[in-house]
């Protein structure tokens, strides 16, 4: 089915989506940019050519792209190593150039080595993340910024540190938003969604925002110590027109091209923005209720493009992002239209009602968060990857854990890293297996795996000196493909010794493989 048709079919779905997304990015895009150190309309530009350019170009029915978390810290280190804002563009549209032409070179491929085990564990990271940091932005605490998901804060505090310290900055008013807003959430998604097509076409997060908006301007006129300060809220700069909003573009300052500092950030950027990227699809393709696959080199394309237009006028590098695709998803999007229209609705509602969207209590978007983040880390995951066994469990859990207690990509490396020992381990073991011909008889039988590697020397090297003297060994090769040569160098040698130890030994290969084996004669 073309876009064109899968756009006019999914309007209904993608619109609400899209606002609710939009919702979600406000904050996320500013908090990012102020985590970056860079000026807050580089993330609203970010998000906007994240939204539309990208979206555009890519193929993900469901991911959303702009400013990533992840790249904060490598932002701000690059802009002070650099000295200047300007120069660091030049760095964003190099990175763009980079992921263009890794792109076109099939590097996209690398999105399909991780397991989904690891991509799972990475989900539910992202999910209890989100649980934890919004717990404090819920209570009106908002000292750490919107979007960040690192276990040590700007502010000095931890993830769960920062949940005791809050207790000194509660405010009763956020909490109050807060609670009405989750009851409105899940009344509209338990009850109300069920009932008429009406509440499905309005959003219960949409219902939810304009909760805070009239919320805070009833307040402000009636009940003064009730309203909520303007650190609770949402805080997008008032360009006042859409020349206004121009006026704030920044340029790259192009001379700095010859740099080599330059290259070494661009570089970075595109490496570290491809791999969120890479494992932002692969966990979006695994919550499409459609089963829909995303073609991982077009999206590094759109990526780049993307990151060529932010930085060609003034924004942060962009990703796909897992926060604003699991909101876009959780909000019934069908297809990118919703990607686009969020990026729409960030252009259009910053410069036209920019006073509007700074009503919006933070509590709010926490609530919507909250709700988000359980759907991301439901205990019946826990029990699905557990009863899965050991081999899926442990990378699960080692994701989850190093994502939570370090950042995203130290996590994805800690479950990689645990998923391949789970591999060998299970390699080790797979290699062969011994059966007895029968219960009292001494011919054996090892039958080897159809890939025998060097990792499984140890393990067959063992059983071969465990044999007793005097047994009749098969030695069955007749599923093997490939079998490395140490252990075919181990094996050549056992033949040889067996006359030693009173062994007959018969070798069965498969007659598919030409081999240059040396069939030994029985002794």
């Amino acid at each position: 089915m073309s876009d064109k048709f899968s756009f006019s079919a999914n309007l209904k779905y993608d619109v609400p989506a899209s606002v609710v997304v939009f919702f979600v990015a406000v904050p996320l895009c500013l908090g990012i940019a102020l985590a970056s150190g860079a000026p807050l309309y580089a993330g609203l530009i970010a998000g906007v050519c994240g939204g539309i350019v990208v979206g555009l170009i890519s193929n993900s029915a469901l991911g959303v792209s702009g400013p990533a978390a992840g790249l904060a810290v490598i932002v701000l280190t690059s802009i002070q190593q650099l000295g200047a804002f300007e120069i660091f563009l030049v760095a964003v549209v190099l990175a763009g150039v980079f992921q263009l032409i890794m792109g076109l070179t099939g590097a996209g491929i690398i999105g399909y080595y991780f397991p989904s085990s690891v991509i799972k564990g990475m989900l539910t990271a992202i999910g209890v993340i989100i649980i934890l940091k919004q717990i404090p932005h819920a209570a009106g605490y908002d000292a750490d910024y919107e979007g960040d998901m690192s276990f040590r804060q700007a502010d000095g505090y931890n993830t769960f540190s920062e949940l005791t310290h809050m207790l000194n900055y509660i405010s009763p008013a956020a909490i109050l938003v807060a609670v009405v807003s989750l009851v409105i959430l899940l009344l509209w998604d338990l009850y109300l969604v069920k009932k008429h097509f009406f509440f499905r076409l309005v959003q219960g997060p949409l219902v939810a925002v304009a909760f805070g908006i009239v919320y805070e301007v009833v307040t402000r006129k009636y009940y003064p110590n009730w309203a909520l300060q303007a650190e609770h809220l949402v805080n997008v700069p008032v360009a006042g027109s859409f020349s206004g909003f121009v006026s704030n573009f920044t340029f790259p300052q192009w001379s700095a091209w010859v740099n080599p500092d330059v290259w070494v950030v661009a570089l970075t950027l595109a490496i570290v923005a491809s791999l969120e990227t890479l494992l932002s699809v692969e966990a979006t393709d695994r919550m499409d209720p459609l089963g829909r696959k995303t073609n991982t080199n077009r999206e590094l394309l759109a990526q780049g493009a993307g990151n060529i237009c932010s930085g060609l006028i003034g924004g942060l590098p962009v990703t796909q992002v897992i926060i604003r695709s699991s909101a876009n998803i959780q909000s019934g999007a069908r297809s990118r239209l919703s990607a686009i229209l969020h990026g729409v609705l960030l252009l259009v509602c910053v410069v036209t009602i920019p006073h509007i969207l700074n009503l919006i209590p933070l509590a709010v978007l926490a609530a919507i968060l909250l709700v988000v983040g359980y759907k991301l880390a439901k205990p019946s995951l826990f029990r699905e990857m557990y009863v899965h066994g050991w081999s899926q469990f442990l990378p699960f859990m080692a994701t989850i854990l190093g994502v939570v207690f370090t950042d995203l990509l130290k996590g994805i490396g800690i479950g990689l890293g645990v998923a391949v020992l789970v591999i060998l381990r299970n390699s080790y073991r797979n290699s062969h297996a011994l059966h007895k011909e029968t219960a009292n008889s001494n011919i054996l039988r090892i039958v080897l795996a159809e890939e025998v590697i060097f990792l499984n020397k140890a393990a067959i090297a063992r059983q071969l000196e465990e044999i007793p003297a005097g047994s009749c060994v098969i030695i069955d090769m007749s599923k093997n493909l490939f079998i490395d040569h140490d252990v075919k160098e181990l094996i050549d040698k056992f033949i040889k010794n067996a006359p030693e130890k009173n062994m007959q030994v018969e070798l069965i290969e498969n007659p598919a493989v030409l081999t240059n084996r040396v069939h030994p004669s029985k002794p």
